[in-house]
């Protein structure tokens, strides 16, 4: 059976561009090594934090921002599409300052952000405790982005396939070997014994993506890397906001219960969780938040991101005709999924990339 298009990968990016490609009535099949969303889709925090991730206003702060502000009606369509709330809440985010840190940094960011016009308050101590409660003493100095949210990624991993579904996308669990390519154009792609013929390839394998025979890319260019994760209950815990520091972070998932994380550490494909990582979180979380003492450790788990070697994801066409990438969003994979997906989708069905995609474009690590 010939496709239109082969979507390699059903991790929430995969999936939403399925999604928007059978929206368009494009005949779409993915391509899922295991189950749909179980890799680092699943693993994330589910932060939705461009002006915290952001280092300046560059395109990928703008994509970020893009995105973001797509979240809540990405969240309306897909609990009417596939009746999954995927726990979309613009609940704010804190960075905070401990004690006898450096301030540069977060006055920095104040700065700039406030030059480009966003959303950011500088909070002291005091003003920072009267929002939360339950951080330290030890906090001297916040900012608060108001806008940022959070989303529940293993509601979205479930979601996003569904809708596809629904919207005549078929899903397939294959193990790929290879694109097939002829002439200098994508056909199809090799699965076990067989041929899949298709006008169009995109591969949105997350960390996998350098394994994928036939992609034009360096060897290198994106590579895996581990973050490790760990999700604490207490009954009487207080907190609305997610909560950076320079350590580490800790995201309010349901009454009483948050997740802190992360390690990003090169570990290849060893999704293992270690002793080491988890001290390490669990370090950060209780020196931010001392109530978290006496929480209970509920589950510790590790995912893969994909770390681009430049650090900005890779979203476009490649140099082979009809094959497209949409990998290499590292931390931001849920954040970046909804705007990715559209533009991607865009790309492939106007046979042309949208201005938008330039500076991700695939095609600068090309070799010349």
């Amino acid at each position: 059976m010939a496709y239109e298009t082969i979507v390699i990968g059903a991790g929430v990016i995969g999936s939403a561009i399925a999604l928007r490609l059978a929206q368009a009535g494009q005949k779409t099949l993915v391509l899922e090594k295991s189950i749909p969303g179980a890799e680092a889709s699943s693993a994330a925090a589910g932060i939705l934090g461009p002006q915290i991730e952001g280092n300046g206003p560059d395109p990928l702060l703008r994509l970020g921002l893009e995105s973001r502000e797509a979240y809540p009606a990405l969240a309306e369509e897909l609990r009417e599409l596939s009746g999954v709330d995927v726990g979309f809440e613009r609940c704010g985010l804190l960075s905070v300052a401990m004690e006898g840190e450096d301030l540069g940094p977060w006055e920095t960011r104040l700065a700039w952000q406030r030059e480009a016009g966003l959303e950011v308050e500088r909070l002291s101590g005091r003003e920072v405790r009267e929002l939360e409660p339950e951080l330290s003493d030890r906090v001297t100095l916040a900012l608060l982005f108001a806008r940022e949210g959070r989303v529940d990624p293993r509601a979205l991993a479930r979601a996003l396939p569904r809708a596809a579904e629904r919207a005549g996308a078929h899903f397939r669990s294959a193990r790929v070997r290879r694109i097939a390519v002829e002439g200098g154009r994508a056909v199809g792609v090799d699965v076990e014994e067989e041929r899949i013929s298709a006008a169009n390839v995109v591969v949105a394998a997350g960390a996998w993506t350098g394994l994928v025979e036939g992609l034009p890319l360096p060897e290198g260019t994106i590579e895996p890397l581990r973050g490790q994760m760990v999700e604490l209950a207490r009954e009487d815990l207080r907190l609305r906001r997610i909560v950076f520091s320079s350590r580490g972070y800790v995201v309010p998932r349901a009454p009483g219960v948050v997740v802190a994380g992360s390690t990003m550490e090169r570990a290849g494909f060893d999704k293992r969780v270690t002793a080491e990582g988890a001290l390490r979180i669990l370090g950060h979380a209780v020196e931010t938040i001392p109530a978290l003492q006496q929480a209970e450790p509920r589950a510790l788990w590790a995912g893969l991101r994909p770390f681009p070697r430049d650090g900005l994801p890779l979203i476009g066409a490649t140099e082979v005709e009809g094959l497209y990438l949409c990998s290499g969003h590292h931390r931001n994979g849920i954040l970046l999924t909804p705007v990715s997906a559209a533009l991607l989708a865009r790309a492939v069905l106007e046979g042309k990339e949208p201005a938008e995609l330039a500076p991700f474009s695939p095609r600068r690590f090309s070799a010349p």
